[in-house]
C-alpha cells in the first residue's frame, strides 16, 4: 500500500457510504426482478419439506395472521434478492478491502470475488440438496397419528432461510483462509498445531449459528465445517506466504551486523 492509497477515516466512511449504495440498489433491482417470480420460488423452496411429509400427509402449510402470507411473499422476494446481487456485494465488500491492500495482492480481487460467489452459493445448494432432506426427513418422523406437522409459512420460511445463509457463509471458510494466509496473519504450521482448538470451536459454532437447538442440525453443521478448516489448511499451503529457512535468517542477520 502506497501513501497515495491512504485515505482520511472521513474518506473511508464515504467509500464505505458509497459501495454500501451500490449494494442496497443491486439488492432493490434483484428484489423486484424476483418478485414476480415469489410464488414459484417459494415452491422450490418447500420440495424437500413435501418429500419429508408421512405419506398421506397433505403438502400445505399455513398461515395464523392476515398478513402473514403477504409478508412471507415479500420476504422471498427480498432474500432472493440478496441472492441474485450476491456478486455485486461481494465485490463492493473486496473493493473497499483493497485500498489497504499492496499492488501484488489487488490482483486477487476478482478471483475472490468469483470464489466468494461460489463458495456461497455452494453451500446454499449443499444445504438445499444434502442437508434439507435428511434434516426434514428427522424431524418429520415424529409425526403420529396423534402428532401432526402443520407449520405456518412464516416459521418454515424462517428456518429455511437461516439454515441457508448459514451454510453459505461457513462455505466462506476456505476465502478468508486465502485472504489471512495471503496477509501472512495464519499459516499451514498454525492451522495444524490448532487443530484440536479448532474442533472444539467448530462445534461451538454450529451450536450458536444453527437455528434449531437439536443436537443433529448441529451436527449436521459441523460436517461440513470440519471438511471447510481441512480445505483451509491446504489452501494456507498453496497460496501463503512461504516462511523462509532459519539458515536464510541467520546469514540475513550476519549481513546486517556486517
Amino acid at each position: 500500500m502506497s501513501d497515495q492509497d491512504r485515505m482520511p477515516f472521513t474518506q473511508h466512511l464515504e467509500e464505505l457510504r458509497k459501495r454500501l449504495i451500490i449494494s442496497v440498489v443491486a439488492i432493490g433491482v434483484g428484489f423486484v426482478a424476483c418478485y414476480g417470480f415469489k410464488e414459484q420460488i417459494f415452491e422450490i423452496l418447500m420440495k424437500p419439506w413435501i418429500a419429508a411429509l408421512p405419506k398421506g400427509q397433505e403438502a400445505k402449510l399455513i398461515y395464523t395472521a392476515p398478513h402473514e402470507a403477504f409478508f412471507t411473499y415479500m420476504k422471498v422476494s427480498f432474500v432472493a434478492g440478496i441472492g441474485v446481487a450476491m456478486p455485486v456485494i461481494f465485490y463492493q465488500m473486496w473493493k473497499f478491502i483493497a485500498p489497504g491492500l499492496y499492488d501484488n495482492e489487488k490482483k486477487y480481487l476478482i478471483p475472490i470475488v468469483f470464489f466468494s460467489t461460489f463458495f456461497f452459493i455452494g453451500g446454499a445448494l449443499f444445504g438445499y440438496f444434502f442437508v434439507f432432506p435428511v434434516g426434514f426427513q428427522f424431524f418429520t418422523s415424529f409425526a403420529s397419528e396423534f402428532i401432526t406437522p402443520m407449520i405456518s409459512t412464516k416459521e418454515f420460511f424462517s428456518f429455511s432461510v437461516r439454515m441457508l445463509f448459514a451454510f453459505g457463509f461457513v462455505f466462506e471458510l476456505p476465502i478468508f483462509a486465502f485472504f489471512l494466509a495471503k496477509l501472512g496473519i495464519i499459516n499451514t504450521k498454525l492451522l495444524k498445531s490448532k487443530r484440536k482448538y479448532a474442533i472444539v470451536l467448530i462445534f461451538i459454532v454450529a451450536a450458536v449459528i444453527t437455528p434449531s437447538p437439536d443436537v443433529f442440525s448441529q451436527c449436521l453443521m459441523a460436517g461440513p465445517l470440519l471438511v471447510l478448516y481441512e480445505v483451509s489448511v491446504w489452501v494456507t499451503y498453496f497460496f501463503g506466504k512461504k516462511e523462509k529457512p532459519a539458515e536464510a535468517d541467520d546469514e540475513e542477520q550476519l549481513d546486517t551486523i556486517r
